[in-house]
């Protein structure tokens, strides 16, 4: 039985939403961790909804915190089952939410922040329809052995797909996003990176403006920074 996840939201400033951006967060963390990102983001797409599911699973490291799949960085394997597993989950929640807008996929894009960076490219390059766009922080691309078809490399319209990574990520390294990148692009899929020097295994500022640019061009929003 899939299980069923919620979590915080922020409407469309404009009353009616025309697109759905779904946060995914990182390990031990839940979606009050990004749904803020909705809010400073709502100025640049002000007809998309924001939700921010927290992740099925209480965290082992983190009891306050939420997992997608547990990491114990002994298994060379587990992110693969655990994305594996995770799925059936995630799918479920989007589809509810697409269909209680009258929405479809190409009006659907997927944030992720590490292991929810794994999440979004998982599932999103495993949807019937490719979502519209997907923006990963500070994640990678979970490979494993793969069902002949599994993957969907020939969409009539892939998803747009921009990886942000600090160059001093400790957790993650920014090789990473290399690799994942390469991986994408063997597999005909175009792919945009940032990299944010100096940082971390975080968001900084100029990554946020990025992914907000990326998600309005994705979306075929205007964005008029004269407006006042």
């Amino acid at each position: 039985m899939t299980t069923t996840i919620d979590g915080p939201r922020v409407q469309a400033q404009s009353g009616k939403p025309r697109q759905l951006v779904v946060f995914l967060h990182g390990y031990g963390a839940d979606g009050a961790d990004l749904i803020e990102i909705g809010r400073q983001w709502r100025a640049v797409l002000p007809d998309a909804d924001f939700v921010a599911p927290n992740a099925p699973e209480r965290c082992a490291m983190s009891p306050m915190g939420r997992q997608w799949f547990p990491l114990t960085m002994r298994d060379p394997d587990e992110r693969w089952r655990g994305v594996i597993a995770a799925r059936p989950t995630l799918d479920a929640f989007l589809d509810a939410e697409l269909a209680k807008r009258g929405m479809d996929d190409r009006q659907l894009a997927l944030v992720g922040f590490s292991q929810g960076t794994m999440m979004a490219l998982h599932t999103g390059l495993r949807r019937r329809v490719a979502p519209r766009a997907v923006l990963g922080y500070s994640g990678m691309l979970v490979e494993g052995p793969e069902q002949p078809g599994e993957v969907r490399q020939n969409y009539p319209k892939p998803p747009s797909i921009l990886l942000a990574h600090g160059e001093e990520d400790e957790i993650i390294p920014v090789e990473a996003l290399m690799m994942s990148a390469n991986a994408l692009a063997a597999g005909n899929i175009p792919v945009q990176w940032h990299l944010s020097a100096g940082l971390g295994h975080g968001i900084d500022q100029t990554g946020l403006v990025h992914g907000a640019l990326f998600l309005a061009q994705s979306f075929g929003v205007n964005v008029n920074f004269g407006a006042r």
